[in-house]
């Protein structure tokens, strides 16, 4: 069921009708586009046009964060279960491995690529890449459109930041030919054991973000207290002006 929070789109689904949605996308050959919504990518849309055009045309926008979670909750939205973008990687990737299906990577630096991709074969026994190839081809997108393209792959996973993933995707997944695209982040430097996830503990409560700030503080300051700041704003302004919940808005979009 799609929904809107803070004039955002966002899809309420269960991990497993996202699992099920990608896994058809992937066995019918039907494009599917999905994109994860947290906080800081909710924030920046709402003054970067081509990023809320980007996540708009996604036919899944799931919930990548808790404050996503809390939000929806507060403003009398339907449950919405986070589900984050490394956790659905690697089920996917799991898939990927039992059904003979074949994910192409891009994005990150070359030994990271390496690397994440020697651990997810040891993980996932079977696990056959139909390619992949480092994040910084700078000018060149259409050329890495064409290489995505010859290597028939069933699925295609983009290992950069935002909102350079997003447009990469919505400018070029009618030429990609692969059915199922979706944007990871910085996941791949979590399977090549460069950066480490928070104790579940703190995942269940929502404190990951805390938990990766105190690990790059430098880096992701600007990130999380900015925008987190930002985002309690806007949403006790909605909760102020309480208005319902815009309910299956865009009808129209598949989560195929």
């Amino acid at each position: 069921m799609r929904t809107r929070i803070l004039d955002c789109p966002v899809d309420v689904l269960s991990r497993e009708e996202t699992v099920q949605a990608a896994l058809r996308a992937m066995k019918d050959r039907l494009p599917c586009m999905h994109v994860s919504l947290n906080v800081a990518k909710l924030v920046s849309a709402r003054t970067d046009a081509d990023l809320a055009r980007d996540i708009a045309s996604a036919d899944i926008v799931g919930i990548d964060g808790m404050g996503i979670t809390l939000a929806m909750r507060l403003t009398g939205h339907p449950s919405a279960p986070r589900l984050a973008g490394v956790d659905l990687f690697e089920e996917l990737m799991a898939l990927c491995a039992r059904e003979g299906l074949r994910p192409f990577l891009l994005g990150a630096k070359q030994d990271v690529l390496d690397e994440a991709m020697q651990r997810l074969r040891d993980r996932f026994p079977g696990l056959d890449f139909a390619g992949a190839h480092h994040g910084y081809f700078d000018g060149r997108d259409g050329e890495i459109a064409g290489i995505v393209r010859a290597s028939k792959a069933d699925c295609l996973f983009l290992a950069m930041p935002s909102p350079r993933k997003e447009r990469f995707m919505a400018r070029w997944r009618s030429e990609l030919d692969v059915p199922f695209v979706m944007g990871i982040g910085g996941t791949l430097d979590v399977m090549a054991g460069k950066v480490s996830r928070a104790p579940r503990l703190m995942q269940r409560l929502g404190l990951e973000w805390f938990y990766r700030l105190a690990q790059e503080p430098r880096r992701m300051w600007k990130r999380y207290m900015g925008t987190n700041v930002q985002f309690a704003v806007l949403l006790a302004r909605e909760i102020l002006f309480r208005r319902k919940p815009a309910g299956i808005a865009e009808a129209g979009k598949s989560t195929n």
